[in-house]
């Protein structure tokens, strides 16, 4: 039962119209509080008018239109549970394999095949929950409080307003782990030690430093969700309980600072939220900038912005990829009109990460003085906290956080209009210093040479010690032997040799390039490695480039991209099942 306490806003409502997915079927609607009811919940009329694949309209007629600032309060008992936002992991997708495991995913539009809702990012709430599960299980929400009671119920309740995409509920045979001070990790029992080992002490550091910077951290805890390998995404940032991918848990903590970028979502996405989809570089832009604030502060300026370097590779690509005139290249993004056009998961690629990023930069290289724009930063969230907003309010604010910068009319400079920024596609009109990452940059670009070169210089290669380089500048290295590959031939081979550091490694963003690398040079004596990391998890971020890889390689490697998806389809989440299935060209199913 989904219970909806709401006020009219406008005169006269008669009909209330919620988002709800077609497999969410409502059994009946009432209303408590409306004109003349006398306390007793009145049946409403419900029908559901379909407009997309992923959506429909759930109106809901009222007994009589009401008044501006009437309070009424909602009851519809409905199930759930076949819907794309909702899923379902038999005991052999998880790391345990024992028992079942559920979780839902919300962002962008998927939780309305959880619950009725606004299914829109402009639209915030508080929350409760209670959730019975059988025995053996475990609940948790991203939520502010959560207790057990009697029957194996879990009561959450979410204090702070939030979107409804927000909203994330996890349910299977899950322990946890205190890892600080306002931080626990969340995993199944397999997992738990491997979990705490990895980030006990870390958390804390990371949210100091963004407290510092960005101003209170206002959730209360922050705890870790390692999700069961499937898991579609590096991180969701649900607030309270970030879900993540257990790729972090490389077992030496080289990705441990992954999971700034979750905390960064902290201010800029959970606290000040994109009103639209269009705008979600609002979100990730400043989320992008806000991550590498706090890894400089931890990590110094070489490592970070050798990491960002990594980031505009990857948009680089990206653009080559689809033709840097591509419409969704723009920060602004033209979503179809209604909360029921295009399906804004359709529009997820690197843009508003890494060109928001880049825009965020330029005001920050406008302002001129880093305290200066981190004192901005403070204030921008602190005004427009527990609200969503549009680009419009957020350049608005700058312009008169500023006044200086807008009297000499930056947001018109010829080449770098604001307006330019946000509605013209194609690469950023301006790109951030990364000069002090070379230090880092260029000793694996020297060596990446090495390797590419038509004949081997050994003694030149083991002069290069990379026993001490972190996870970044070997990936760095890594990218640069891919855009150089093929190789010679003998040459990968020797590598894999030389580096078991790479070619053995467990962390996830080696691997991942590792088996680029396998199949780029069509290394059919490693094709196995490709295989084993596809079927030790379902990361789009991860499994979509190895795919298109496998696909516009030769027969063999198209011959290992249809036998790994059929053995691994059921363990992906349904939005990259499809995304591979449109990759093979076999037919996707509405």
């Amino acid at each position: 039962t989904a219970r909806l306490e709401l006020r009219c806003a406008r005169e006269g409502e008669a009909v209330l119209r919620l988002d709800a997915h077609p497999t969410l079927r409502v059994r009946r609607a009432a209303l408590r509080g409306a004109p003349g009811d006398g306390g007793d919940p009145q049946p409403l009329r419900v029908e559901s008018r379909p407009f997309a694949s992923y959506g429909s309209a759930l109106h809901v007629h009222l007994p009589q239109p009401l008044r501006a600032g009437q309070l009424l309060s909602l009851e519809i008992d409905y199930e759930a549970g076949e819907g794309p936002g909702v899923c379902w992991l038999a005991p052999e997708q998880t790391a345990g394999k024992q028992k079942p495991y559920m979780y839902t995913q919300g962002q962008a539009v998927l939780n309305r095949s959880f619950f009725p809702c606004f299914d829109t990012p402009s639209v915030k709430c508080t929350y409760s929950a209670t959730v019975q599960v059988p025995e053996g299980f475990t609940a948790v929400m991203s939520a502010t409080s959560w207790e057990k009671q009697k029957d194996n119920t879990f009561v959450f309740k979410m204090s702070q307003p939030i979107p409804s995409y927000l909203i994330a509920l996890a349910v299977g045979d899950i322990v946890s782990a205190d890892v600080g001070p306002r931080s626990r990790v969340w995993a199944e029992p397999c997992l738990i030690e491997a979990a705490k080992k990895e980030y006990d002490g870390v958390i804390e550091e990371f949210l100091a430093v963004g407290e510092k910077l960005f101003g209170p951290y206002v959730w209360g805890r922050y705890d870790i969700l390692f999700m069961p390998p499937s898991f579609p995404f590096g991180g969701m940032e649900n607030p309270c309980l970030t879900f993540v991918t257990p790729c972090l848990l490389a077992g030496d903590r080289s990705l441990a600072d992954v999971i700034i970028h979750e905390i960064s979502h902290s201010w800029f996405g959970n606290l000040v939220t994109n009103a639209t989809w269009g705008e979600f570089w609002l979100n990730e832009g400043f989320t992008m900038y806000a991550q590498r604030r706090i890894s400089t502060e931890v990590y110094g300026l070489a490592y970070t912005c050798l990491e960002a370097a990594t980031g505009r590779a990857l948009l680089r690509q990206h653009m080559d990829n689809t033709g840097e005139d591509h419409p969704l290249n723009k920060l602004r993004v033209v979503i179809e009109p209604g909360l029921w056009g295009v399906n804004p998961d359709d529009t997820y690629n690197e843009t508003p990460y890494e060109k928001g990023y880049c825009f965020v930069s330029y005001l920050a290289h406008l302002v001129g003085d880093q305290s200066k724009f981190d004192a901005f930063l403070q204030a921008y969230v602190n005004q427009f906290k527990f609200q969503s907003i549009t680009a419009d309010d957020t350049l608005g604010f700058f312009l008169e956080y500023f006044p200086e910068l807008k009297e000499k009319g930056v947001d018109s400079i010829p080449g770098f209009e604001f307006d330019r920024w946000l509605n013209t596609p194609g690469w950023p009109p301006y790109l951030p210093d990364l000069s002090p990452g070379e230090q880092l940059m260029k000793p694996a670009e020297e060596l990446a040479e090495l390797w590419a070169a038509d004949s081997l210089n050994v003694e030149a290669i083991k002069a290069v010690d990379i026993t001490a380089w972190r996870t970044y500048q070997l990936v760095y290295f890594l990218d640069k032997v891919l855009q150089k590959s093929p190789l010679p031939e003998g040459s990968v081979e020797r590598l894999s040799k030389m580096y078991p550091k790479i070619s053995k490694a467990q962390n996830a963003e080696l691997r991942l390039r590792w088996c680029q690398i396998i199949l780029k040079n069509n290394l059919e004596a490693e094709y196995s490695k490709v295989k084993d990391f596809l079927h030790s998890q379902g990361k789009q971020k991860y499994t979509l480039p190895l795919y298109r890889a496998m696909w516009g390689g030769s027969e063999s490697a198209r011959a290992l991209a249809m036998e790994t998806f059929l053995a691994t389809a059921p363990q992906l989440h349904v939005n990259v099942q499809n995304y591979v299935k449109k990759i093979l060209g076999l037919e996707v199913a509405e």
